[in-house]
């Protein structure tokens, strides 16, 4: 057996009879430990919010939109369709049209605002099959798809009928112009977990939005899904140089700007928060090994006279600084995956949802975040451990004999 281990073994060993340096063990350890359990659980949280969001809003937006300035209608869309497709043809999962319109819903005495989509039914499904809570995505002549907080509140049920009122050609209403009319029957009633969404967006047939809106070859816009999402901004450009006015081409950051923006604000205290864990982490450290060589010194001294080197002595004492870190990274690694995990699970920390976006805190589990903050976390330990341990091999030994 190596002699600078089997030396710093029978330390470990021994103190462990010791209760001041057991104590002075516990905190180090639990310090490292609780300090890896907060940058992890930091570091998935921050994950799992823009991962969270980022999936709830494709489901509504697709990962490329392309829409005309300032809402209006796109003319000749099954030529410009036809186009498109050529340009990026291989490149998109997904391609589609749609119809958007203000609309407002009514029931009994009950009335208010939301957005109308005429979606085709193969993207209804592969966007909304998920989050549909009740009911079938089933758009066939007159079914709608609305969300649970919509429904919550007209107190609407599958198979419950609600009333559309929409304006003429976007026009004001007058005796020559009188609102559009019609009758929907909801088919499924859909919870992202997103206010913002569940709250005003409703869904229909691409083709009966056409005939109710009285839009012929005319449509709000497309939704493009692509095979790699990371190869979206240079489809987005290639889009934009290709469209010219009155077509505006967003990817979903884009058009949610303001939450992605807010999520980045969110990471910015994570170097302070690794900071204040790094400092935290070196005096634990620092201090135990510290407190061990003085508590060793006299051994320190026979040592030295027996021969070891200034190399050995460092080694015991790094050796002693590596095994507190290793057992404190290993129990926040545990105790983050624990906490992780029950937060999914169970929920236990809810959010308002008209503020967060999501209704509950999520924490993506990902082996690479536990294995970059332990390797970091390792070699802090390493670093740590070296200046007191370099100390201790400095000390002359009829010093450290004499020292008790």
């Amino acid at each position: 057996m190596n002699f600078p281990f089997f030396i710093a073994k029978r330390y470990i060993n021994y103190n462990k009879g010791s209760k001041f340096f057991s104590l002075i063990s516990l905190i180090t350890i639990g310090g490292i430990g609780l300090g890896i359990t907060v940058l992890i659980i930091a570091i998935s949280i921050l994950n799992g919010f823009e991962n969270s969001i980022s999936e709830n809003i494709i489901k509504f937006n697709s990962h490329i939109n392309i829409s005309g300035y300032s809402d209006r209608n796109l003319l000749d869309h099954r030529l410009v369709e036809t186009r498109l497709k050529s340009k990026i043809e291989g490149v998109y999962s997904e391609f589609s049209s749609y119809i958007s319109k203000k609309v407002i819903i009514s029931k009994k005495n009950l009335a208010e605002g939301i957005l109308l989509n005429g979606i085709e039914p193969e993207f209804a499904v592969n966007s909304l099959s998920r989050i549909v809570k009740k009911g079938e995505i089933k758009l066939d002549e007159n079914g709608i798809i609305i969300g649970q907080k919509l429904a919550d509140k007209f107190n609407l049920d599958i198979n419950n009928k609600l009333t559309v009122f929409a304006l003429n050609n976007d026009q004001p209403p007058s005796l020559t112009n009188l609102p559009i009319i019609d009758q929907f029957k909801v088919v499924a009633i859909y919870e992202s977990g997103m206010a913002e969404y569940d709250d005003i967006y409703a869904y229909i047939n691409f083709n009966t939005a056409a005939n109710f809106f009285e839009l012929d070859d005319e449509v709000s816009g497309y939704n493009i899904n692509l095979y790699d999402i990371s190869k979206i901004d240079s489809i987005k450009t290639e889009l934009s140089k290709m469209l010219s006015y009155p077509f505006y081409v967003r990817s979903y950051r884009d058009i949610n700007k303001h939450i992605f923006t807010w999520l980045e604000l969110q990471q910015k205290p994570i170097p302070i928060v690794l900071g204040l864990i790094i400092i935290v982490a070196v005096f634990n450290i620092v201090g135990a090994v510290l407190m061990l060589i003085i508590q060793k010194t006299d051994a320190i001294g026979v040592l030295r006279s027996m021969g070891a080197n200034g190399k050995q002595i460092i080694q015991i004492f790094m050796f002693q600084g590596v095994t507190l870190a290793l057992t404190g990274i290993l129990l926040g690694n545990a105790l983050a995956l624990l906490l992780s995990w029950l937060q999914n699970e169970f929920k236990i920390i809810t959010l308002p949802e008209q503020i967060y976006y999501l209704s509950s805190v999520p924490i993506e589990i990902k082996a690479e975040i536990y294995l970059l903050v332990s390797v970091l976390g390792f070699l802090l330990a390493v670093i740590t451990s070296f200046l007191p341990s370099y100390i201790a091999s400095r000390i002359q030994p009829i010093t450290a004999i004499k020292f008790n």
